[in-house]
């Protein structure tokens, strides 16, 4: 790769355009079915990449003619002094020189470094009128707040708060004129603005910062540049407070800014924007070859579910193996396999039948009664709403040796959590909670704990045993089931339900079903609660439960557990892919600048 002093920035694109297209890093995201999507990591530093070299004048050639940034200096050290003498604006306390760990770089000749308050005549904030006596009306002066800035500038449109000019002129500190720049030092910090005389008359809040007089030094595209690189990153480096976060305007005022040639401001701005819009083109292109991946992905994949039986199967698993290294590129993508893969397993597609099976008995019923009486859980069955059951079996087509009964009828408990948050203790017995519980996983490592009391209160209608399956059955991670472990002693939290398996099915093939896409899309077609949705017990009692003879369920765990492990290692390949992407592309970055 060539380095900056031996290639204009356009051919540090080019030269790496794989690099920028091609290096994406999942966005952690949690619950049960949601979307891990991909942010563009090569796109977004190849932006910082041009906002650090404009700012440091790598980005375009210096042109010794232009007038020196002492002669702006100048200019509006004058100016300011001539608005105190008119008492204008009130003298600037006098600011902390600057050191050489202000200065992280050496700037070109003509150009220089100084802090904001010097570079602009008064930086102050606006206030919320009704905390100094003044109320809000139904039209009038815009009041801008920080969820009205997008993009640099101000959407009128979604204005929703105004105040009345007499308020306005009373709040006249925090009233808005023409060229002012606007910042924003709490809640979201480091959006900006120019102020623009379509947004006028306005006023603002504590929230934003307003920068005014800034024209004498810079262009406004340029400062609006620097406030949205570095400036904002100092600015949250040095955020307090805690979900609230703020800067002071001290803070902002010592900010140290760089100021080049006005006329080369120009020249960067024009710069910038050229290659800001060839960024915005690859980000196009990129997110639209990401789209066309999914849905060859899930094209390829259908044909999978789509096969009429395990051997139509086969030849369509060879078609897509085939082409694993191009398929499977994604986070995403591996997931969306493990869900096929399940699918598959629970419609009896994922391994050939054999007529050799022993069948499930004729009169399950009777054997799952009397297992309850042994077990001493006859009376723990409890309503079962059917209306799910009777909606969903008729749409399964099954093998001719399986069965499909409601998920109560076949297993020996279902068994609601307690309603109630228990009391915490320091040590003691482990109650789970659903944020520990992932699809075939418990996290035992972030367990907390009750007393011994509320322990055996908590299992008075069923203790937890292992291979029991926990499921959640609300909140965040809805449709979530995992074993519970061997040897391991524990009570349930709240928002989930323990379910004991009976002779008739294994634990781990239940758990296989419960976290199917067959069970999952039940669940979400029975939600209740809006914001926190929740599936009611008796519904899940219900659940249309796919029932294989035992040496099939067998067959089906060894075979997910063995195409499992090809998922997981094509995780791991592709992590391993992705850091040395991630890696390469903070080279180059770090190379340019």
């Amino acid at each position: 790769m060539m380095s900056l002093d031996q290639a204009p920035i356009n051919q540090l694109i080019t030269d790496n355009i794989d690099t920028w297209t091609s290096t994406v890093k999942t966005k952690a995201t949690t619950g049960r079915g949601s979307s891990k999507k991909l942010e563009l990591y090569g796109v977004k530093k190849l932006r910082e990449l041009i906002l650090e070299l404009a700012v440091r004048g790598k980005l375009v050639p210096q042109d010794p003619t232009d007038d020196p940034a002492s002669v702006l200096l100048e200019r509006i050290a004058n100016e300011k002094a001539q608005l105190v003498k008119d008492k204008k604006i009130k003298k600037l306390k006098k600011l902390p020189s600057l050191t050489k760990e202000d200065c992280p770089f050496e700037l070109p000749d003509g150009w220089a470094f100084s802090q904001l308050a010097n570079l602009s005549y008064v930086i102050t904030k606006g206030t919320t009128p009704t905390s100094v006596g003044y109320d809000f009306t139904s039209s009038g002066v815009n009041f801008v707040k920080v969820e009205n800035i997008d993009r640099e500038s101000i959407t009128n449109s979604a204005i929703s708060q105004y105040i009345s000019y007499e308020t306005n002129d009373a709040l006249a500190r925090s009233s808005l004129d023409e060229g002012d720049i606007l910042f924003s030092i709490a809640g979201t910090i480091g959006k900006t603005c120019l102020v623009k005389k379509s947004d006028l008359p306005a006023n603002t809040n504590q929230a934003l910062a307003i920068i005014k007089g800034t024209s004498t030094v810079f262009t406004p595209k340029f400062l609006l540049l620097q406030l949205g690189s570095f400036v904002s990153k100092k600015t949250r480096d040095k955020a307090r407070g805690g979900a609230m976060p703020n800067v002071s305007l001290g803070d902002l005022s010592e900010l140290v800014t760089i100021v080049p040639p006005m006329t080369h401001q120009h020249r960067i701005v024009a710069k910038v924007d050229e290659l800001m819009t060839l960024c915005d083109q690859l980000e196009q292109q990129t997110e639209a070859s990401i789209a066309a991946h999914q849905v060859l992905v899930t094209t390829l994949l259908d044909t999978l579910t789509n096969s009429a039986n395990a051997e139509e199967l086969m030849q369509n698993w060879q078609m897509v193996a085939e082409h694993f290294d191009t398929l499977f590129t994604t986070e995403e993508s591996i997931d969306q396999l493990k869900q096929t893969i399940l699918q598959l397993a629970v419609m009896g597609k994922l391994v050939p039948q054999d007529p050799n099976d022993e069948l499930q008995p004729n009169d399950l019923v009777t054997v799952v009664k009397k297992q309850r009486t042994i077990s001493s859980l006859a009376k723990n069955t409890g309503k079962v709403d059917l209306n799910t059951f009777e909606f969903f079996s008729e749409k399964l087509a099954l093998p001719s040796n399986w069965t499909v009964h409601p998920l109560a009828e076949i297993v020996l408990a279902v068994v609601d959590c307690p309603h109630s948050t228990p009391k915490w203790t320091d040590n003691g017995e482990i109650c789970v909670r659903t944020t520990q519980m992932a699809p075939f996983s418990l996290d035992l490592s972030t367990s907390r704990y009750v007393s011994s009391d509320t322990y055996l209160k908590r299992i008075e209608r069923l203790k937890p045993e292992s291979d029991d399956v926990l499921y959640s059955r609300e909140g965040g991670i809805l449709g979530v089931a995992c074993r519970v472990p061997s040897g391991v002693e524990l009570c349930l939290g709240q928002r989930m339900i323990v379910i004991r398996p009976s002779r008739l099915i294994t634990s781990r093939f239940l758990e296989l079903v419960l976290n199917s896409p067959l069970v999952n899309e039940i669940a979400r077609h029975n939600t209740t609660g809006g914001a926190a949705p929740r599936v009611n017990v008796n519904v899940i009692k219900g659940y249309p439960t796919p029932l294989p003879p035992l040496e099939e369920q067998n067959r089906i765990i060894t075979k997910v557990d063995e195409l499992f492990s090809v998922c997981d290692a094509l995780k791991v390949r592709l992590k391993d892919s992705q850091t040395t992407q991630l890696h390469l592309t903070d080279a180059i970055v770090e190379q340019a600048v």
